[in-house]
């Protein structure tokens, strides 16, 4: 699997670092929490760059991957770094049961344009809110295709609009509050520099 290979080396890409903490730095100055009590769940965790960026911030966080390597990377810095309020879980959301209905905060990043059915997903992100519980979405502003390396046949999404993704939340029960583009990815290609351009969007559950 592409992202158990990658698992060992992810840590070592300071873009992946840099990126982490500019999201980080946007749910923080968006979410403003008065109390510490927060309950956050990351979708799509990685080696869990986000959520170390924001460990101060909830009491408790539930790290969620489908990769093997990722989460074994994971628990190995967890205990390295004696986090204790961290939860790695190895899960696929789109096959597996998982309805906690508990978490204040749902965010991902870089992982929703690998998956295909974004209404079964945001299902899932619905069940697992609490009643007006945020999700926190970081990805690709729509680009050309040109992105993922074309031996990688990736076959997700090339990137979002943002009207169509907020048609998509709206249709799910979601209430766009908030949409900012705060990061740029530079990629060469062919001796050429592209920029790929990086949003947040966040929503509010509304049933």
């Amino acid at each position: 699997m592409h992202f158990d290979e990658k698992a060992k080396t992810w840590d070592d890409d300071t873009d992946k670092i840099e990126r982490a903490k500019v999201f980080a730095n946007e749910i923080k100055q968006f979410i403003q929490p008065t109390h510490t009590h927060l309950k956050a769940m990351e979708f799509g965790c990685g080696t869990g760059l986000l959520s170390f960026e924001l460990k101060d911030f909830f009491s408790e966080i539930t790290l969620i991957d489908t990769s093997e390597g990722m989460i074994q990377v994971l628990k190995e810095k967890i205990k390295t770094h004696q986090i204790n309020n961290f939860k790695p879980l190895l899960k696929n959301l789109l096959t597996e049961e998982f309805n906690q209905n508990h978490f204040d905060v749902i965010y991902t990043a870089m992982t929703l344009h690998h998956i295909n059915d974004l209404t079964k997903i945001f299902n899932v992100f619905n069940a697992n809110l609490k009643e007006n519980g945020l999700l926190c979405i970081a990805d690709l502003v729509e680009e050309d295709g040109s992105f993922h390396p074309k031996e990688m046949n990736f076959d997700g999404h090339f990137g979002f609009n943002k009207n169509e993704l907020y048609n998509i939340l709206i249709e799910n029960n979601f209430k766009p509050l908030h949409y900012a583009i705060c990061y740029e990815i530079k990629k060469i290609s062919n001796g050429k520099s592209k920029k790929y351009p990086l949003f947040l969007l966040i929503a509010q559950k509304i049933n």
